[in-house]
């Protein structure tokens, strides 16, 4: 077999997933597309999710029933301020142990599983902390003198708040791409029981045809991807994002083509486009970033070609109406630092960036009457930003 002919029949396998997998999985779980979607580009792309939300929003059981669709398997476990590494990586083994050896017991523990899911993630202690960052940046389990590479294809952490505590900062920053999950709109209840009762009657196993190995080929295509047409592009994303405010290290800057590539790679393509870039509204730290993202993302869609458009993720075409009550809740905040009088020079420019962000996105709200609200109430805040000054 040529190279072209395997990486044709490797984009084809990347359909497949979409069509057999991802695909059936909207439609058993109501309202979750966009976690879908995301579980799949972290899939090829053998990064991690974190999605941010209450309980009973169907965390767990998205990456169960993936997990089921592709034969993996799963290790799930809720983190609790004591766990230990044993509940996690496994025991040592006591008759190894008897001879002098420390080896681990690792049956049906973490670093056997290809799908991971760690719930109330941000209870890690300090005692897992550097084991699990391993894990999550490296594929890789070390226990003294013991170190296995793990099958490890994707960890999805999930929690229903956002790190107050700097020593998680590290483990937060390993999940690439952050969502949230929500109980759905009281319009979509219905559609949620209905489906819900279908998946609870079928609790075997689900042919689909993809299996772990046939995800492992997929991601092999990763290093075959093509950035060079948007690497410009891309450093100019990066520096806008800083600017905005949004923490894009050197590290996580590389680690996101990846992501990027993954998005090629399922839309059928070796070439990456500024499509792609759809996928850097999930890099948020906290939920103000949200807005602020999709408004610079939303820019860098804009201008792609008809011809990407046309060869785009379906994702990246969705419209993404900015919400107008957070955009109210960010100006409020906003105002509030400006009637304190305190703001130095980096700070004003810092603030009147934000302001500039934001009256992009009020463009945006559908609702005729809120818009010219929040046009107002920004242009105003802009004046007594000037005044201030």
């Amino acid at each position: 077999m040529t190279e072209e002919a395997r990486v044709n029949e490797l984009l084809q396998l990347g359909a497949k997933l979409t069509s057999d997998v991802l695909g059936p999985m909207k439609e058993a779980f109501v309202g979750k597309d966009e976690i879908i979607d995301l579980l799949g580009i972290c899939l090829v792309a053998r990064e991690n999710l974190f999605i941010l939300g209450p309980p009973g929003t169907a965390k767990s059981a998205l990456v169960q029933q993936l997990a089921r669709r592709i034969e993996g398997k799963m290790f799930d476990y809720l983190l609790t301020r004591f766990s230990e590494p044993n509940e996690i990586f496994g025991p040592f083994d006591i008759r190894k142990l008897r001879d002098g050896e420390l080896v681990t017991n690792t049956e049906g523990m973490l670093p056997e599983a290809t799908f991971v899911f760690l719930d109330e993630l941000l209870n890690a202690n300090s005692a897992i902390l550097n084991s699990l960052l391993l894990v999550l940046n490296e594929r890789v389990f070390r226990r003294g003198r013991e170190t296995r590479h793990l099958p490890t294809l994707m960890v999805v952490g999930a929690s229903n708040c956002l790190p107050q505590d700097d020593a998680l900062g590290a483990l937060f920053d390993r999940f690439l791409l952050r969502v949230r999950s929500d109980n759905v709109n009281q319009e979509e209840l219905g559609d949620v029981l209905s489906a819900g009762w279908k998946l609870d009657q079928s609790r075997d196993r689900i042919a689909t045809g993809i299996t772990v190995e046939d995800v492992q080929q997929l991601s092999s295509l990763l290093t075959a991807a093509d950035l060079s047409e948007v690497r410009s592009d891309y450093v100019e994303l990066v520096h806008r994002l800083r600017h905005a405010g949004v923490a894009v290290s050197d590290r996580r800057a590389v680690k996101l083509q990846r992501i990027l590539a993954a998005s090629a790679i399922l839309s059928g393509r070796l070439k990456v486009n500024r499509t792609d870039m759809w996928v850097l509204k999930h890099i948020w730290d906290t939920e103000e970033q949200q807005d602020v993202l999709k408004s610079i993302i939303g820019d860098v869609l804009q201008r792609a070609s008809d011809e990407e458009k046309e060869q785009s993720h379906p994702r990246s075409q969705s419209a993404d109406a900015p919400d107008p009550q957070r955009l109210a809740d960010e100006l409020d905040r906003i105002a509030s630092k400006i009637a304190q009088g305190v703001l130095q020079a980096t700070e004003k420019s810092y603030v009147r960036d934000q302001l500039g962000l934001l009256a992009s996105r009020c463009q945006w709200v559908a609702d005729s009457q809120q818009r010219e609200f929040l046009q107002q109430r920004t242009s105003s805040l802009l004046d007594q930003l000037g005044e201030a000054a």
